[in-house]
């Protein structure tokens, strides 16, 4: 079996997991009370290009709200103002309200790839933020912060410290959104294998809330340049998010 055999067998087996796993996700689990999420993310157009497929599956299920607390405007380039607007269109492609979009503005947390925020500060404005919407579930990014990005490991870092010292209400269940290897990151369906195999909790995208999440990008024109033009497409993020319980360390 030659190489190129090979590729197309293994092109093949993706699309028939993606198959299976959207037949899966149609059968829904109903909660009987009103549950809210939380999704914290360090900057405007977070929520779109790493948190779409959990939005969009969370969004859809009866009796969940979904709520965005962005920790910055992302004003490291001084569009702090413009890029707090596009988050609120953003969200509304992703079917949140305005009045769920939450974003923080702070000295202390500012824009900035090179610099971890103080997890005290986070931390407690995170908290404030889950006791006010009565949260039942956090989601954030993990230690890698997919892009390694610092502002991204210090939203991870905040939500760890409140696990560890039981800050959290008993009913609340914290997860971070698993970082993968940049091969991985940008194959798109064809890192479903892996996913399947090393997941605890997976949320995946039909092909029209993939283009409903790009669209979503769209609509944050300051950040719409070529590179993420390429990152909406290849994205495996776009597609599937894998998530991780967060527990005490």
């Amino acid at each position: 079996m030659d190489i190129s055999t090979l590729i197309l067998f293994y092109i093949v087996f993706s699309l028939i997991i993606y198959t299976l796993l959207l037949q899966r996700k149609k059968t829904r689990s109903v909660t009987k009370t009103t549950k809210n999420v939380l999704i914290i993310t360090a900057h405007p157009d977070d929520e779109c290009m790493f948190f779409s497929p959990t939005i969009l599956h969370l969004n859809s299920t009866p009796n969940v709200n979904v709520h965005i607390l962005c920790l910055s405007s992302g004003n490291f380039y001084g569009l702090g103002h413009l890029r707090k607007k596009e988050l609120v269109a953003s969200c509304h492609v992703l079917g949140i309200r305005p009045m769920n979009v939450a974003v923080v503005e702070s000295e202390a947390l500012q824009d900035n790839a090179d610099i971890f925020w103080d997890p005290s500060a986070v931390s407690k404005c995170i908290l404030h933020y889950i006791k006010r919407i009565n949260a039942h579930m956090v989601v954030t990014f993990d230690e890698g912060g997919v892009s390694g990005h610092r502002n991204h490991a210090s939203c991870y870092r905040a939500v760890q410290k409140l696990v560890n010292e039981r800050k959290l209400p008993d009913r609340i269940k914290a997860y971070s959104l698993v970082s993968v290897f940049i091969l991985r990151k940008y194959i798109s369906l064809l890192d479903l294998p892996f996913c399947v195999l090393t997941a605890s909790k997976m949320y995946i995208s039909a092909p029209g809330d993939i283009w409903r999440a790009q669209r979503a990008m769209r609509a944050h024109g300051s950040q719409y340049v070529w590179f993420r033009i390429l990152y909406i497409v290849f994205s495996r993020y776009m597609l599937v998010n894998t998530l991780e319980k967060i527990s005490a360390c």
